[in-house]
């Protein structure tokens, strides 16, 4: 109710219910405007689940779209690995010393490819003149005793000695011959000539040796260790490292999620990435212990390596191809599609004509197709061409 006043007409009541009304209508006002800001999100969520649901093509826009129906499938996994190439350690040997002195002459440099025998260095050893000696005495101690033990057998015969004498001149004889067969040996372990050998038999003068060291195998020498003047010391001081490179071995480096489908005899292709170069192998070794650096296993694959093509400690790239048969629901890599998550997924054709999305975990890839452990079952139909337009007509 109103009254006339002389400023005016003013409401008729108390000021607190008038508080209380101006009260209300703020908090309204505002709840108003808290709902009108909402309503945008109200819009978003409608948009989100719209491009959510499945995707329905006319039939013209369906002549675009090939599908393929997922079957369960056989197929041989490729393993890829780092490796790196070393000598096959069965054609591969470190020459050491056979005997003491000074280096006086290098014969070989590294490349160079030797055979079985070639002499490699030359060193001035008192070793030889020692052995020469040696056997020179030993090769007449073993003739006059073999003398001495004929004589007192024949004298046996005619009784002019006792038997035991005749008996002990025999033992001297076999000892004498085994010192000088002993001797022998070891000129022929410093690798003396074998006709300086027949020389010292035969009782002809041997002009003063120098040692030669030589190859032990046929192969390239592929490291020089000494130098001239360096003193070797016999059987410790390693002088040159020869390896027959026709064959080399590839050690792979295996990851633990790919061990079980590597085994013995498997076929593997060397990739050196020089050119298109690719060397065939086969694993021939895979090893019982896991390297602590890497936590990979070594799979030793023997190469052959025409024209010394494969260096030692070169890097290369490993493809071993599993004899062991896997099976999986395999999908052709074009019906992998990736939503804004980067996650995998495809289109899956449903009863209605419609395509639905759905996400898949990607395992092997065989080829062109890809093994898939988890988001598809045997008969599932999927979108293998055409996938991107279905998902651009499913974000309209």
């Amino acid at each position: 109710m109103r009254t006339k006043t002389p400023s005016g007409w003013r409401l008729a009541g108390r000021p607190g219910r008038i508080s209380q009304a101006l009260t209300v209508a703020i908090v309204i006002g505002a709840a108003v405007a808290v709902l009108a800001g909402c309503s945008p999100k109200k819009d978003d969520n409608a948009q989100a689940s719209q491009s959510a649901s499945n995707v329905t093509l006319t039939p013209a826009q369906l002549q675009h779209i090939r599908v393929y129906t997922v079957n369960r499938s056989k197929f041989h996994k490729t393993i890829e690995a780092n490796g790196s190439v070393d000598f096959d350690n069965d054609q591969a040997t470190s020459v050491l010393a056979p005997f003491s002195g000074p280096v006086s002459r290098l014969l070989v440099s590294p490349g160079e490819k030797v055979k079985k025998g070639d002499p490699l260095a030359v060193v001035d050893s008192p070793d030889f003149a020692t052995a020469i000696s040696t056997y020179s005495k030993a090769l007449a101690t073993a003739k006059t005793s073999r003398k001495l033990a004929d004589t007192d057998k024949d004298l046996v015969e005619h009784d002019g000695i006792a038997q035991r004498e005749a008996r002990q001149a025999e033992t001297d004889a076999v000892n004498a011959e085994a010192d000088r067969d002993a001797a022998r040996q070891a000129l022929v372990s410093l690798n003396v000539d074998p006709n300086t050998i027949t020389d010292i038999q035969q009782g002809r003068p041997v002009s003063r040796i120098a040692g030669v060291i030589r190859s032990p195998i046929t192969g390239t020498v592929v490291e020089k260790l000494i130098t001239p003047g360096q003193l070797l010391q016999a059987g410790t001081t390693p002088c040159f490292t020869v390896a027959d490179l026709s064959r080399v071995w590839v050690l792979a480096q295996i990851s633990g999620s790919d061990l079980a489908s590597v085994s013995l005899h498997d076929s593997a292709e060397v990739d050196t990435g020089i050119g298109s170069n690719k060397l065939h192998g086969i694993v021939d070794n895979i090893s019982a212990l896991v390297d602590p650096n890497t936590r990979t296993v070594v799979a030793r694959v023997v190469v052959e390596n025409p024209g010394d093509f494969l260096k030692k400690q070169m890097y290369v790239r490993v493809s071993v191809q599993a004899r062991q048969e896997s099976s999986g629901l395999l999908a052709p890599v074009s019906a992998i599609l990736r939503d804004d998550e980067n996650l995998p997924f495809v289109y899956i054709a449903q009863r209605d004509g419609s395509f639905a999305r759905q996400h898949v975990t990607l395992g092997y890839r065989a080829g062109g197709q890809y093994d898939i452990p988890y988001g598809l079952q045997v008969g599932n139909r999927i979108v293998v061409d055409g996938g991107l337009f279905v998902q651009f007509m499913q974000s309209q």
